[in-house]
């Protein structure tokens, strides 16, 4: 036969050694996540050679930088102004076709018993604004 207070006394001693093994189980856990954090970083020699891989390529950049910054090739305001008149001509040219596109197929659809939709599925005809593209500004 074990007394009451005997058993109280025993609760408590449990109840205190269950509360030390989960600060010691948390505490594992923290030791096994910087353990996999020091792991997984760089050794000294890895990382000596990371730097100098980095100064190389750094230093093969700016060697690019220079040769574009002393090039003598740059685009001249004439060769900009005429790939300009190209774009607006092109533009224009966009617009004038898509005006015609657009007219043929509202006069066909006059006629058309089907939706407009239907009619480009069956045909095939793709629209600027299947693929969201819009016509640039003039």
């Amino acid at each position: 036969m074990v007394s009451d207070a005997d058993l109280q006394g025993l609760d408590a001693q449990i109840v205190a050694l269950a509360a030390k093994v989960q600060s010691l189980q948390q505490s594992c856990r923290h030791m096994e996540a910087e353990l996999k954090d020091l792991t997984s970083a760089l050794t000294t020699p890895e990382m000596q050679k990371e730097i100098q891989d980095l100064k190389k390529e750094c230093a093969g950049y700016r060697e690019r930088l220079k040769n574009i910054k002393a090039a003598t090739n740059h685009v001249t305001p004439e060769e900009k102004e005429q790939v300009h008149r190209e774009r607006q001509k092109y533009c224009r040219e966009w617009r004038k076709r898509k005006r015609m596109a657009t007219e043929l197929s509202d006069a066909i659809l006059e006629g058309y018993p089907k939706s407009k939709k239907q009619f480009f599925e069956e045909v095939g005809i793709e629209t600027d604004e299947d693929y969201n593209v819009k016509l640039p500004d003039p």
